[in-house]
């Protein structure tokens, strides 16, 4: 790792990476000023691994293992769990951010410059000497925790690839985006901890879990569309077309607000399906603080992304728990 610090010019067109940004496009963008940093190597790979996007992914899992009925607070302090929060966490979330990263980093030079690979921190040789580390990581602490899991690790780090490196780049194809994103941070997620605590499962039992978190994927896709809010000025440019790019801030902001609230409504309805009418009525209140938020996002797209998904998802994320379990106190 000794060279992890290296110009930011050896790593410019002579590079055969998986897309350059064109000429002309480069031109069109004003370079923005990136402030020195000095950062320790470890800080470096900390902020290559992105931990605020480790949140989701380590909840849905906790969601699945409170789902599963097997799960207790004497669980918490249990090498299992330990070994999920890692595995959720830092390893395979940490992976598909360092791949987003390394495949994204001529568009991050518009939209994020300072990143560790387009800000020259990090050099493309050791950017991916690290992934191979942590995919490698990953799926042996998955394995551990059971094999099945190990197995998703591998669909979840496919999934990375096809969301960011061409030729397929589903990023750049509309909703296709969005909807993998969401898949891989919630539904694989919440069967991995579904499985990890009740390693006797069927798919029958399993499917509770399958319907509320394929719904909150749907509440999820409109989520990640508010996230595009903020990378408009270079997906615009280089012609990744995402939901804010295509149908402009406002439109985006009002599907995106009709998938977040679908999603939870229909989760509640289902609480009613399966005879938790109480968990039902909690979750459907969890959304209304979320809609009166919506007023203004849709009002005023790119300067309340930000605030809106600060505040709103602790309401969204809330309901996923409440549906757990709800989904808990309806197994025999």
């Amino acid at each position: 790792m000794s060279d992890l610090r290296t110009t930011r010019n050896s790593e410019q067109p002579q590079e055969s990476g998986e897309f350059q940004t064109p000429l002309n496009v480069r031109k069109l963008v004003q370079a923005r000023p990136m402030p020195a940093e000095s950062l320790s190597k470890l800080a470096l790979i900390i902020r290559f691994l992105k931990p605020i996007t480790w949140i989701p992914v380590i909840w849905s899992f906790l969601c699945g293992a409170v789902a599963s009925s097997a799960f207790g607070w004497t669980d918490l302090l249990g090498m299992k769990f330990i070994l999920g929060m890692l595995l959720t966490g830092p390893l395979a979330s940490g992976t598909c951010q360092m791949l987003n990263d390394y495949f994204d980093r001529d568009l991050d030079e518009i939209n994020e410059p300072n990143r560790p690979i387009p800000g020259g921190a990090i050099s493309l040789k050791n950017a991916t000497i690290l992934i191979a580390i942590w995919s490698v990581l990953s799926v042996i602490t998955g394995y551990l925790i059971h094999p099945l899991i190990g197995f998703y690790v591998i669909i979840g780090i496919v999934n990375a690839h096809l969301y960011s490196a061409n030729p397929i780049k589903l990023k750049k194809r509309l909703w296709a985006g969005n909807i993998i994103v969401a898949v891989s941070y919630l539904i694989i997620p919440w069967i991995a901890g579904e499985i990890a605590y009740n390693p006797a499962f069927t798919l029958s039992s399993l499917q509770p879990s399958l319907i509320v978190a394929a719904l909150f994927t749907l509440s999820s896709t409109g989520t990640m569309t508010i996230n595009d809010f903020k990378s408009i000025e270079g997906d615009r440019q280089v012609g990744i077309r995402t939901l804010p790019v295509v149908f402009g801030e406002t439109n985006a902001a009002k599907i995106a607000a009709v998938l977040i609230n679908a999603g939870q409504i229909l989760a509640a309805l289902y609480m009613f399906m399966i005879g938790q009418s109480t968990y039902g009525l909690v979750v459907g209140a969890l959304v209304i603080p979320q809609f009166l938020l919506q007023f203004s996002l849709v009002k005023s797209p790119g300067t309340m992304d930000v605030r809106y998904n600060a505040i709103a998802q602790n309401f969204l994320v809330a309901g996923m728990l409440v549906c757990a379990f709800a989904i808990r106190a309806a197994r025999p």
